[in-house]
Order: C-alpha cells, then sequence, then structure tokens
C-alpha cells in the first residue's frame, strides 16, 4: 500500500457501487419482449446484473446473443428510454450506507461519478437518490460514445485531478482506473470480483475511514 497517496477526489462507477435498479430494468425488459411481439424466456434481474457496467447496447446484445441484429437493436433502443422511465419513478436500491457516507466524503473530497450507462441515467440517480449536490461532475458513455477509461481520463483532465480514487465493483472499472494511472478501490459487495486492486472494501461504510487515514498528516 501506498499510504502516503492522498484523494483529491473519488470518482464512483454507479450500477454494482452506489446502487442497484437490476430488478426494475428486468421488469421493463420483460416489458419491451412483449411490445415487441418477441418470444423470450423471462428475463430475471440476475441477467441483467450479469451485464451491469457495460454500455448498454453491449449489455443487450449479450442477454439476448440469439436473436437478429435488427431486434437487439429495437430492444436496446426501446430498454434505454424505458429503463429510465420505470428508474425515475421507482429509483433504485441503494446500497446499504450509501445515503449516509456521501455527505460525509463530500466534506472531505470532491465526489464524481463515471459510468457505462445511457444518457439521463446518472441524472436519475443524482434526483431519486437526493444526493445530487453532493456531486460535482459526472460522464457516461451515453453522453459521448466513449469507453469508461476515455470518460475517466475527462474527468480527470477538466477538473485538474492528480490523485483520484476510482471507486468500481467489476474488472472494466478495475481497467480504467490502471489505464488511467489511478488507485482502484473495489467495492467487492457490488456485482463483480476482481483478482487485484489496491484498496477493498466489503461496505460501502468502509470508505471513509480508508479516505480519512490517507488525509492524515504525513
Amino acid at each position: 500500500m501506498h499510504a502516503h497517496v492522498r484523494p483529491d477526489a473519488l470518482i464512483f462507477d454507479l450500477d454494482g457501487t452506489l446502487w442497484d435498479t437490476c430488478v426494475t430494468c428486468a421488469e421493463v425488459w420483460n416489458r419491451v419482449l412483449a411490445r415487441l411481439g418477441i418470444p423470450y424466456r423471462p428475463i430475471t434481474a440476475s441477467d441483467v446484473r450479469s451485464v451491469a457496467g457495460q454500455p448498454h447496447p453491449e449489455g443487450v446484445r449479450r442477454v439476448f446473443g440469439g436473436l437478429p441484429e435488427e431486434q437487439i437493436q429495437g430492444i436496446s433502443e426501446q430498454t434505454q428510454i424505458e429503463d429510465n422511465l420505470a428508474i425515475a419513478l421507482d429509483g433504485g436500491e441503494l446500497y446499504p450506507g450509501v445515503r449516509e457516507q456521501i455527505p460525509r466524503l463530500r466534506m472531505l473530497v470532491p465526489l464524481m461519478i463515471v459510468s457505462n450507462c445511457q444518457r439521463g441515467y446518472i441524472e436519475i440517480f443524482l434526483s431519486t437518490s437526493g444526493l445530487g449536490e453532493h456531486f460535482v461532475d459526472f460522464e457516461c458513455w451515453g453522453n459521448t460514445g466513449r469507453t469508461k477509461s476515455e470518460n475517466l481520463c475527462a474527468l480527470i483532465e477538466r477538473n485538474r485531478l492528480r490523485t483520484p480514487w476510482l471507486v468500481g465493483d467489476t474488472e472494466g472499472d478495475c481497467d480504467a482506473a490502471r489505464d488511467n494511472g489511478v488507485r482502484f478501490v473495489h467495492a467487492s459487495y457490488g456485482f463483480g470480483r476482481v483478482a487485484v486492486c489496491d484498496e477493498r472494501i466489503e461496505r460501502f461504510a468502509d470508505l471513509i475511514e480508508l479516505v480519512d487515514v490517507r488525509r492524515g498528516p504525513g
């Protein structure tokens, strides 16, 4: 561990790190299938969870890999819209400690979000969670069409960050951190497993102690 490295910002992945919307999304995907008249097995929250962290079209393509590309495109386009509408109504399930700890973390360092989600999805999180005032910037695939690594780079550059930490739950998050030379904190309670990381938290509440220690004298 490099105890002298202090974060000048925390950049969070969203799904599997701050909240879980997979139950709602599975319900939406089944409604879209029915509306489009596409026969398929029932989609479960586990199906959605298995592709969380990927750009929406890629996730849909993986779940519905046996369908014609035209149908996959239709499902992808409609579920992006319908997911946002449903989550805006129902919200997502915040992980334990997120609601309580985010305001405390904001007192220590600036907070940001980077995600492979569709356009508008982060804004829904910020609104429905009531935590929007605590985040100073965000970026996502839906806004830029770029990879998580590229969007993380954009956040770092425009906020002139030197030692940010990326907090996420998947190997894709870890890769994005490595690509940008930043420390990666694995949220092991989330969707993915990560073999190697700089720090690991088993609960979201563990993060504030980690940041506080790293901000001590020295």
